[in-house]
């Protein structure tokens, strides 16, 4: 599954350090290891916000589109 993001999230990303993370998160996703970074989608269903996890703190919100995620805003999961 290939992994797009607006460059606003690229820049939240660098400012907290969370690229790396987030490159590795990436990464899993496109070797379809959905498990790996808890690929889930998010309440309510038929909004279609899907949801991965960076790290134990913060998660990639994003909209699917055919084979595509399209990460849209990052969200402090505490």
């Amino acid at each position: 599954m290939k992994v797009t993001e607006h460059q606003r999230v690229v820049d939240y990303l660098h400012k907290r350090g969370l690229t790396e993370r987030y490159q590795k998160a990436k990464r899993l996703l496109s070797d379809d290891l959905f498990g790996a970074v808890s690929l889930k989608k998010r309440n309510p269903k038929p909004a279609g916000v899907w949801y991965f996890r960076i790290n134990k703190q913060y998660r990639a919100l994003c909209i699917r589109e055919k084979d595509t995620l399209i990460v849209f805003s990052i969200d402090d999961h505490q």
